[in-house]
This record gives C-alpha cells, structure tokens and sequence, in this order.
C-alpha cells in the first residue's frame, strides 16, 4: 500500500526550509450515475488510502445542494477540503459486492443498489495497461486529451486548499441498472449523469458507469499537517 509520502525540507539559507509537497494515493473504484429524479450520485469506494480502507458518497441533488456522506471525521475532512459540498454528513458507509451487484448503505440516510454490465471496448483497452504505469499522474495527464473527446470527462486539475488531482483509470463497465432511495425517497431508476456533477473542476461521465481508478492528490505540505491537526 501507497500512501502520503513526505519528500522532507531543503534549507535555502534564509532560517526556514521550503517544504515540498506530498503525494496521496486512493486506489479503488468510482460509480456516477443519475436517476429520474435528476439527483446524481458518486460513490468512492477505495481499498488503499492514506487513511486505510473506506467508502463515501457525493450526492447533488436538482436542485445543485451537494452533500458529502462519509464514514469518519478525517476522511470527512480531508474530501470537502479537496471538493466543493453545501453539506456534510459524517455517517457509516458500507459497501457490498456480490457479483455484478453492489449495495450501498450510509447510515440511515441512502441505501442504493446498482448493477454493472460487460465492459466494452474501452474497458478492455484500459484493462491491458499495465496498473503501475495508470497509477502515474504522467499517465492521466497523457490520457486527458482522449477522455474528454470520448468521455467528456477531465482527468487532471486543480482542487481545494492548494491540491493537485489526477485521475488514472484502469476499467471502466457501464452501470445497466439501479434503484436508490434518500431519507426514505424514491430518487427513481437509473439515468444519465445529467446535469454534470459540481464537487470539483470535472463531472464523470455522462453515461452511468463503475471506473477502476488509482487518483492521486498532491497537497502542500502545511496544507496536510494544518487538516490533520483539524481533523484528529
């Protein structure tokens, strides 16, 4: 497992040393999909993270509110610190994956049930780069040009409190079917990502759909230690 790693100080001979930034990697999948009820939904689901296994959901509902449900204070933190939420809930999510189904439960707020179909000719092509070199920013950088034609998506930008992103993708399935309910609400069935998602400087893709994905963020470093002193 990768996680923040620290590339230390140089003394430039004026008292304090420059600090460099650090580089934070989330390795798992991400599923956007919408629903009739035009609310679109995003779930994070990262086996490896700087803060170990965990899963978090962006909600935006038609009316634009975005609310950010996630499982601790830290990972909490950390998420709206990079995005942008009008809301955030700190609440259980747990993730099942039995086959092509997977269940989402967060808290007593969403349960949502989703189903995942054969890739296609993308998700095989993405399948066959080897996982070390999709998990270099260079990779999702070099790939930017050909998500956005073919995906409409961004791959690399710039996020909150200073941070840099890329995303680098590994898989890509389409999302065939789903049902959600929120606070007790039917949000309807599944539909496309329509209006793009607003939490950062990029939407997914405009078609429901599960991404393999390695995404890493690189922060300043009083930027880290000052959100963590917050956080803990």
């Amino acid at each position: 497992m990768r996680t923040a790693r620290s590339h230390g100080t140089r003394d430039l001979g004026r008292g304090a040393p420059e600090r460099r930034p650090v580089s934070l990697r989330f390795d798992g999948w991400i599923a956007g999909l919408g629903t009739t009820s035009r609310t679109r939904l995003v779930l994070g689901h990262w086996a490896r993270s700087p803060f170990g296994p965990f899963s978090d959901v962006m909600l935006e509902r038609a009316d634009g509110h975005r609310l950010l449900l996630a499982p601790t204070r830290r990972t909490a933190g950390f998420i709206a610190g990079t995005y942008g939420f009008d809301e955030v809930r700190v609440v259980p999510v747990r993730v099942g994956v039995a086959g092509n189904h997977w269940t989402v439960v967060a808290g007593a707020l969403l349960d949502l049930t989703f189903t995942v179909g054969r890739r296609g000719a993308l998700g095989v092509l993405l399948r066959a780069v080897p996982g070390p070199v999709c998990a270099r920013p260079s990779y999702a950088t070099l790939t930017g040009p050909a998500a956005r034609l073919l995906l409409g998506v961004h791959t690399c930008g710039t996020a909150g409190a200073g941070r840099h992103e890329w995303y680098g993708a590994h898989d890509l399935r389409p999302v065939t079917a789903a049902t959600a309910r929120f606070e007790g609400r039917d949000l309807g069935s599944l539909a496309p990502v329509e209006p793009p998602v607003h939490f950062g400087f990029g939407s997914t893709p405009r078609t429901p759909c599960l991404v393999r994905v390695t995404t890493t963020v690189r922060a300043p470093d009083p930027a880290r230690r000052s959100a963590g002193r917050q956080l803990d």
